[in-house]
This record gives C-alpha cells, sequence and structure tokens, in this order.
C-alpha cells in the first residue's frame, strides 16, 4: 500500500509506501495529484518517507513505478527522500541524470527539514 497525502496549499505531496508496492499504488497516486498538476503545471515538491525501501510485488509494479517517474518528472520541482535506507543516497546521486526534479535526501526521522526544503522553491 502506498499513502499518498497531498497538501494542495503547499503544491507538496507525501508518499509513505505500507509493504510492496503495486501496479495499482502508483495509479492511485496519479489520480491524486495529476489534478493538481493539471491545473497548476507543477508541485513544489513530492515527499517519498520510507525507513526502508518495500520493494515490488511484480514485474508490472516496477514498471508501473517508472511510468509513474517518468510522466511526472518535469512537473515536479523537487524530490526529498526522507529514508534510512541506502537507496536514498543512490537516489540522489543518480537521480539528477535522469530526472528533472532536484533530490536530496534526508534521515526518515526529519520530514519537518524534507518539507522546509521543498517549500524554498518557488511556485
Amino acid at each position: 500500500m502506498l499513502l499518498v497525502t497531498f497538501y494542495p496549499q503547499r503544491a507538496v505531496a507525501v508518499l509513505e509506501p505500507h509493504g510492496r508496492l503495486t501496479r495499482r499504488d502508483f495509479e492511485e497516486a496519479a489520480s491524486i495529484i495529476d489534478p493538481f498538476i493539471e491545473g497548476a503545471d507543477r508541485i513544489k515538491g513530492l515527499v517519498i518517507k520510507a525507513q526502508h525501501f518495500p520493494g515490488w510485488d511484480s514485474f508490472g509494479a516496477l514498471v508501473e513505478h517508472m511510468k509513474f517517474i517518468w510522466d511526472h518528472h518535469e512537473q515536479i520541482g523537487r524530490v526529498a527522500m526522507v529514508t534510512d535506507s541506502p537507496l536514498g543516497a543512490v537516489a540522489e546521486a543518480l537521480g539528477g541524470h535522469f530526472v528533472d526534479a532536484e533530490i536530496r535526501e534526508f534521515p526518515y526521522t526529519d520530514l519537518s527539514a524534507a518539507m522546509q526544503w521543498i517549500s524554498e522553491t518557488g511556485p
């Protein structure tokens, strides 16, 4: 399950995976985020909050995850990886080569710093 909390006044979405990710998780995330993007062209940021990366339940879920990234990377200003997983550092190091968003890693216990960093971006 992927819990998606969207803060329209901040133009920020927080994604919190609980268990292995499914294709449906990314479809539901898009259904929450896309209406705002359609009206505003972009969101300030996306926070991915996961103490450890849970993985995917199938190859189809991985493909849907990649599609979600491809479909949204130009409409997201910043991505905060709030995690204790070593994959957060990998995402920060490699992400800039594949997506337009600026990516930064934060400790799992520091959601407030991640939200502050994202709020520093322009509209």
